[in-house]
């Protein structure tokens, strides 16, 4: 199924499939009492979320919303948990999808522990450079997100990105 940018896949506190991401980014964000969301993950081609259900139903933990369109498979949660009943070597597969994404998020400390706040920024950037090509980072998500993702306030993310807009502009003269 084609999921546009901005649509929903799944809300928080639902319960439902499993999904394959095929193509697209996604945010998985969690919605706080006060109505503030906080993002906290970022989907990417070849993961299959909700990771927490990989082995055993819960329900989502965040909303998934599309960052940019995309493709995504339902993997109907029944099916998944009795193939993996009846074939335990699938677990494997699933010890693969949670690696990978292990992997994902050390390369996201590493991002978060950067000495200086422009380091962090030009890590993130590079990172989703590789889903986006040429599309900046402020074009899919906002500045209090950019900040959330890398611990950050957006004062600072602001001020971040306008010092390496000024210092392109300089290239460019």
């Amino acid at each position: 199924m084609i999921i546009h940018k901005g649509e929903t896949l799944f809300r928080q506190g639902e319960s439902g499939p499993l999904y394959r991401i095929k193509s697209g980014l996604f945010k998985i964000v969690r919605l706080h009492e006060d109505g503030s969301m906080f993002l906290f993950n970022i989907i990417v081609p070849g993961e299959m979320i909700p990771h927490h259900s990989l082995i055993s139903p819960m329900n989502y933990h965040g909303t998934a919303i599309a960052l940019i369109s995309g493709e995504v498979e339902i993997v109907h949660a029944a099916e998944w948990y009795d193939q993996l009943n009846r074939d335990p070597a699938r677990y494997h597969e699933v010890a693969a999808l949670l690696q990978d994404k292990l992997r994902m998020m050390q390369q996201r400390i590493d991002q978060l522990t950067r000495v200086t706040p422009a380091d962090k920024l030009e890590q993130l950037q590079h990172w989703f450079a590789t889903y986006l090509k040429d599309i900046p980072i402020t074009e899919i998500i906002t500045q209090d997100e950019i900040g959330q993702l890398i611990g950050l306030r957006r004062e600072t993310v602001n001020r971040l990105l306008r010092a390496q807009a000024k210092k392109q502009d300089s290239s460019f003269s």
